[in-house]
């Protein structure tokens, strides 16, 4: 187990240790879009721009919490300030088109019916579920499919669990939006944990299961145990790491510091460990302003204690991150407090990516940039990665062979096990966002992955 350690911030000015510091329990109160009004801070903003909002907030799912409104938004930097972006619906994220039918409808009180029928004919147009996650990633057993499972990588099972497909605050941005919007069609969610060890004990070669939402970090902590605490048994040796995915980290620290059960949760933790079990926290960070306040460190320090390793991942995005300074001082950042970088992700085609999208070649350049601002040790992440339908794809560089200008690329890992690796080639497009808008490179038809 770690020892507790001292931790300095990229200010050398200021000591950030927040060992023996008290952090009172706080109440957690959240706003969903049926309270945007409520908001207190939003009264400052104009009407149009709050209007702008509640059209939004009514296509794209909308949930914040009071830690993050007022811990970690500068209001004196609106619209432009970066959490502010993370949370809050802008009007671009919608088409305009979109953006009019939904505004028009509002303004003229039309029958619920009405109404939600304009609603879902505009979200089935932002690809609701990409990368084949409902077509190709469920798995079924004796011919039947077991919804809240995932298995799209020979070693990893993703499980949803029920009670976790929520959470603390949503991300503009986010992939999984149609988990979060009441339609059941849309929703992958488990009924119980016995589908995912019936599914395990059939399936040795995977090794890694990674529980994801939603947040699972919403559960109570017995809930959390009931669907951990089988797997730490003889009988799913073959699982050797226990993933977490969660934002808690930035939109509810308290979950880990001050709430009810976090103690309960961190001797989970450590039991997960002692069982000989890794425990891997998923994190995911936009912005280093979201590693500042004392109870996020803390947050951080008390995971770590336990044993568990702390992985950051998170996309680059349009009017968020896509500086190379932001990158870079939260690399360092995160290292400083013991936190391994691990992806830089490409905004997927999904949602409102038309507003957060980067392209490829910007992306990569980013990359490079902020690669080059830290030392070795912070450059352990990944990217820019697109998790694409074939799989993981990053972007490597730019180069030119026998005379062609080409973009380098390498399939991180595949849905073919032989995939992984392998490295090809597409043709060099400046304003290519995502792997389906590629030709490959060399007059070739297809790329390899193309016959799957």
């Amino acid at each position: 187990m770690p020892t507790t350690q001292r931790i300095i911030s990229i200010d050398q000015n200021r000591n950030t240790s927040t060992e023996g510091k008290h952090f009172p329990a706080q109440r957690f109160k959240v706003y969903t879009a049926r309270q945007l009004e409520q908001i207190p801070q939003l009264a400052q903003l104009d009407e149009q721009l709050r209007f702008e909002m509640k059209v939004v907030a009514s296509v794209l799912p909308f949930r914040v919490n009071e830690y993050v409104i007022e811990q970690l938004i500068d209001w004196n930097n609106i619209p432009a300030d970066p959490i502010f972006q993370l949370v809050f619906p802008q009007r671009e994220m919608l088409d305009p088109e979109a953006f009019e039918r939904v505004a028009k409808a509002l303004q003229q009180e039309l029958p619920r019916a009405e109404f939600d029928a304009i609603v879902a004919d505009i979200r089935a147009d932002l690809n609701p579920h990409p990368a084949g996650q409902l077509e190709h990633n469920i798995p079924t057993v004796n011919g039947e499919r077991i919804n809240g499972i995932q298995h799209k990588y020979r070693e990893t099972v993703l499980f949803f669990p029920s009670s976790g497909q929520v959470c603390h605050s949503y991300c503009t941005f986010c992939f999984r939006w149609a988990q979060f919007v009441g339609d059941k069609d849309l929703k992958i969610a488990a009924r119980e944990s016995g589908d995912l060890q019936a599914y395990l004990r059939e399936h040795p070669e995977v090794t890694d299961v990674l529980v994801t939402g939603g947040d699972p970090m919403v559960m109570k902590t017995r809930n959390l145990r009931a669907y951990l605490e089988p797997l730490l048994s003889e009988e799913f040796a073959h699982i050797r790491t226990i993933r977490i995915g969660t934002k808690a980290l930035t939109f509810w620290p308290q979950r880990f510091v001050s709430d009810a059960d976090a103690d309960e949760l961190l001797d989970l933790f450590t039991e997960i460990q002692a069982a000989g079990k890794h425990l891997a926290i998923m994190a995911h960070y936009n912005h280093w302003r979201e590693l500042e306040p004392a109870i996020a460190r803390e947050a951080i320090r008390r995971v770590r204690e336990t044993g568990a390793q702390i992985r950051a991942q998170g996309p680059l995005l349009a009017h968020i991150n896509d500086d190379a300074e932001v990158w870079a001082r939260l690399w360092q950042s995160q290292v400083e407090l013991g936190i391994v970088p691990y992806y830089m992700f490409v905004e997927r085609d999904t949602g409102a990516r038309r507003y957060f999208e980067v392209p490829l070649v910007r992306a990569w350049e980013i990359y490079r940039e902020a690669m080059q601002r830290v030392s070795g040790i912070a450059r352990t992440a990944r990217g820019p990665s697109m998790s694409s339908h074939p799989g993981k794809v990053e972007v490597q560089g730019v180069t030119e062979v026998n005379g062609e200008k080409v973009l380098a690329l390498r399939m991180i890992q595949g849905r073919d096990a032989d995939w992984v690796q392998r490295p090809f080639f597409a043709r060099y497009n400046p304003e290519a966002t995502w792997l389906d808008h590629l030709e490959p490179a060399f007059g070739e038809q297809r790329f390899f992955f193309d016959d799957e």
